[in-house]
């Protein structure tokens, strides 16, 4: 069987590439397999149909690229959504407007059976938990595109923690990684809660008001995406630093476990992953057990969409649960939105946000 995708946005993550993520030169000029378009051409039984942008210029590349046919190629997704069959709806917008094309999406004519929305999954915590109730409620799957969930070291590392107990209870997490919070941060954030399979309890959060995005992406200034960071008290009792106010070019990605069986380092950037047992009072450097070497950004990053889609497959077959579901990309959020918070009103915010502060939003790209 086949099965019809459509995607809504023709940024660089729908298929054209992204400057500091991919040559140059191929920028909106070739296809990008690192992108839901790549995805969805990795499988066997996903074709991606139809396609929709208000930019009329961006709409053309991207048609062209990809082999959209013109008349499958929309000016807006309302009539995408209204004049096509889909079972498949990648949702490529800038984050503030996840939240409408989400929505849109699962109670459209097209009926998708799977909506795979990029990360982070909204601007505020409200529109987070809509988007989810929306979804349940239509009988749609919200697979939220934190691509390292999607890498099978990660899984196998999940896996490793809770099934075969690697580090024992977790007490202390320290995570660094670049500015900005949304944009960037959101993957160590969706990492830490991912590998904890925990929510925060408590954060107390520092931004810098700074940003590397208005050149970068050339995008305008009406955002408050930021760098920044703080600590966590999560709903396990694990105390986890954050840091995110580094720029990009002297930043890595760094993860520091510390639990009463054993330690853990990753650092994704650098490619080094290192385990050591706790025995008898001493730390004793191990192989992590089925896995060879370290996440890589060759090697794991640009499989991930592939892998993304295979498993979009593999939910559309009736096969598997959401390992990416929105209920749990919301604590990513809560988090970044928490720091926000705290650093403007100096004080500590608890988790699940009360009622009103989750109206807040944090506007990104």
């Amino acid at each position: 069987m086949t099965y019809r995708a459509g995607v809504i946005g023709t940024g660089g993550i729908a298929g054209m590439g992204i400057l500091g993520m991919h040559d140059e030169d191929a920028i909106g000029k070739e296809k990008i397999d690192a992108s839901h378009a790549g995805g969805y051409a990795s499988t066997d039984d996903i074709e991606l149909v139809a396609v929709a942008d208000v930019d009329e210029d961006k709409l053309a590349t991207f048609g062209d690229a990809w082999d959209i046919p013109v008349d499958r190629r929309y000016g807006s997704h309302d009539s995408m959504l209204g004049q096509e069959d889909l079972d498949v709806v990648s949702i490529c917008t800038p984050s503030f407007l996840h939240h409408e094309h989400t929505i849109d999406a699962a109670k459209s004519a097209a009926d998708p059976e799977v909506i795979w929305c990029e990360k982070p999954i909204a601007s505020q915590v409200s529109a987070a938990e809509e988007m989810v109730d929306v979804c349940d409620e239509t009988g749609t799957e919200l697979v939220v595109n934190h691509s390292f969930r999607f890498t099978d070291k990660l899984r196998r590392l999940h896996d490793l923690i809770h099934e075969r107990n690697l580090l024992g209870e977790v007490t202390s997490v320290s995570t660094q990684y670049r500015m900005e919070l949304m944009r960037n941060s959101t993957h160590v954030l969706d990492t830490l809660v991912y590998l904890l399979d925990a929510r925060a309890a408590e954060v107390s959060g520092y931004i810098n008001g700074e940003n590397e995005a208005v050149d970068s992406l050339g995008t305008g200034t009406d955002v408050v995406d930021a760098g920044g960071g703080g600590h966590v008290v999560m709903d396990d009792g694990s105390f986890v630093t954050v840091d995110c106010t580094i720029p990009r070019d002297i930043s890595s990605m760094t993860l520091n476990f510390i639990g009463t069986e054993g330690k853990l380092y990753l650092n994704n950037d650098d490619g080094e992953w290192r385990y050591w047992s706790l025995e008898d009072g001493e730390h004793v450097e191990k192989p992590l057990p089925g896995i060879e070497g370290a996440w890589t950004w060759d090697d794991d990053y640009k499989r991930s969409f592939a892998n993304a889609a295979t498993h979009i497959e593999d939910l559309l077959n009736g096969d598997g649960d959401n390992f990416s579901p929105g209920a749990e990309a919301a604590r990513s959020l809560e988090v970044i939105v928490g720091f926000y918070i705290s650093h403007y009103t100096g004080s500590t915010v608890e988790i699940p946000l009360a009622e009103p502060l989750r109206e807040i939003p944090i506007t990104s790209w």
